[in-house]
């Protein structure tokens, strides 16, 4: 493999690390009462407001449709995520350093694999929290369940929720490209017919 593309893979492996940095995906609500919007970050190890109070007003709004609150401490991925961070890092690095094709295309596996289960656990989670709601709720509508859209948007009740990947989910995607790439370009060459 040539110098220049290990050192491309390198450079996508350790460009990972900004994940730890910036967020990974970001929620806002709007609604007539909450014009300026309402928002959430979510990063590899933890889930804040996109403003200091977002997730206090988020949690409070949530009571009264019988949501749990979101208590980023209590969610088990945010401990043990960075370290599978740490690991595909690591993995990429040594890939680029092994410098063959093979261990480059099971790095991009374990990666695209990785980033497709964070997407469905961010699913689950999502779904728990909008489908599991307090009996005891103060405001009630049948049928009514508050999943928040993995991405895109949706209405839930008088709230526009919008979801969509934040910088660090871009940086992940340039990763993933990289890899591609390299593969692409150290494809061993096709041997003509009758050679």
């Amino acid at each position: 493999m040539r110098r220049s593309s290990r050192m491309a893979l390198a450079a996508a492996a350790a460009a990972l690390a900004l994940l730890y940095v910036t967020p990974l995906w970001r929620i806002q609500l709007i609604a007539p009462q909450y014009p300026e919007g309402l928002g959430l970050r979510i990063w590899v190890d933890r889930i804040v407001g996109a403003a200091p109070q977002d997730l206090n007003s988020i949690n409070g709004l949530n009571h009264y449709i019988g949501m749990q609150r979101i208590e980023p401490d209590a969610i088990p991925e945010m401990h043990y995520m960075p370290w599978i961070l740490a690991a595909l890092i690591g993995l990429g690095v040594l890939a680029a350093l092994i410098g063959r094709r093979g261990p480059v295309r099971a790095w991009l596996g374990i990666l695209v694999a990785g980033a497709a289960a964070g997407i469905a656990d961010f699913w689950k989670w999502g779904y728990d929290y909008g489908h599991h709601l307090s009996p005891t709720a103060i405001i009630k509508v049948p049928g009514m369940s508050y999943q928040p859209p993995v991405i895109g948007g949706k209405q839930l009740l008088n709230f526009r929720a919008t979801s969509w990947p934040d910088l660090g989910a871009w940086i992940a995607v340039v990763a993933v490209a990289v890899a591609v790439w390299v593969l692409v370009r150290e494809r061993p060459p096709r041997v003509a017919a009758g050679d």
